[in-house]
């Protein structure tokens, strides 16, 4: 059953919905995320099967859906696998997390950010995770393979995932810019 309850200053909660910018967010599990789309070229090919692994022994609770590549194809190319999971994201809006693997991320950050929608980031440092889900409320986040250890990954991905949106009006504000530009330039 869900419930209605008040917009809580971090924007966390269990089993409610919080409205936001006017869209419901259902959280689960103290997590804003349910649905995780994973995508990697075959620079991140198996930094992605190892992290669904990941996902399956500590986070069962979450969908997962993998939009490729599917087999490791050493030509593919990173743009469509990052436009596919970032239009995915852009679907759910509310309960949608991309997660995106190639060399460095940068390509795939850069592509995944064309989608209306999408405040994709690369995450490398432990700073950046927090102030990218506090202060950008991001939904697609990349890692670049080449520089980055599992390990480093995985505690990249803990961060974000346990830090709540800050829901400061400054932020708001700054989000509202975003959205205003999106509209602008479509």
């Amino acid at each position: 059953m869900v419930k209605k309850a008040p917009l809580q200053k971090w924007g966390f909660c269990d089993h409610v919905r919080i409205g936001l910018f006017g869209l419901e967010f259902f959280c689960y599990h103290n997590h804003i995320f349910m649905k995780i789309y994973l995508g990697s070229d075959h620079g991140g090919f198996k930094l992605k099967e190892q992290f669904k692994q990941y996902l399956l022994a500590q986070h069962a609770d979450f969908a997962t859906e993998d939009c490729g590549a599917l087999v490791f194809e050493p030509n593919d190319d990173y743009p469509p696998i990052a436009w596919q999971v970032a239009q995915q994201v852009a679907k759910q809006t509310d309960n949608a997390l991309g997660v995106l693997f190639c060399r460095t991320g940068a390509g795939m950050v850069i592509v995944a950010n064309k989608v209306k929608g999408i405040r994709a980031v690369e995450l490398n440092d432990l700073a950046i995770a927090v102030q990218a889900k506090s202060h950008n409320h991001a939904n697609v986040i990349a890692f670049g393979g080449d520089n980055l250890s599992f390990v480093n990954l995985i505690d990249l991905f803990e961060t974000f995932l346990r830090t709540p949106f800050d829901l400061d009006p400054r932020h708001q504000r700054r989000l509202e810019q975003i959205n205003h530009y999106e509209k602008v330039n479509s």
